[in-house]
């Protein structure tokens, strides 16, 4: 079993829930009951979570962002989510863990930088490959003018004579 939880819309669907299981192509006959996919959206799941689902419990655990988020989690009064939400507040509390918070971050700004600055060099590079390419035209258009040019200057000589 895989089980993904992602903070985005994945399926054209309503529901937070889909699972998938594999099956034989043409005959449509189930490999295993072993193996299945679980993908959980979390911006799908209900404005208010049933105390009684546990499964939307730790949903909305993982989906809180914020202190107030957490407060209506643990106003449930679900044991689980009280010790959970504990445990969450006692490990961020450590500096261990703010250090770990803040070189994470670091680590995302340097990769958008590093990102941003490859698309930019690329960009440049693709730029001065084109400027060179109409270089390149402009030039042979010239050289095709000028050889227009003497070839009706020596039309109009022919003419005259």
């Amino acid at each position: 079993m895989i089980i993904s939880i992602v903070d985005f819309k994945l399926f054209d669907c309503a529901e937070f829930h889909s699972q998938f299981r594999a099956l034989e192509v043409t005959r449509h006959t189930l490999l295993t009951d072993k193996m299945s996919l679980h993908y959980f959206e979390l911006p799908k799941l209900p404005k208010t979570v049933n105390a009684d689902n546990g499964l939307e419990l730790w949903l909305s655990l993982f989906n809180a962002e914020t202190e107030e988020e957490l407060k209506l989690i643990k106003d449930l009064e679900a044991p689980i989510m009280e010790q959970a939400i504990s445990a969450y507040r006692h490990i961020t509390a450590k500096d261990e863990f703010k250090e770990i918070e803040r070189l994470y971050s670091l680590a995302r700004h340097n990769e958008a930088s590093a990102l941003r600055h490859a698309a930019q060099v690329a960009t440049e590079k693709a730029d001065a490959k084109w400027k060179g390419v109409v270089a390149d035209k402009d030039a042979a258009l010239a050289d095709k003018d000028a050889a227009l040019a003497a070839a009706l200057a020596e039309l109009e000589r022919l003419r005259a004579q």
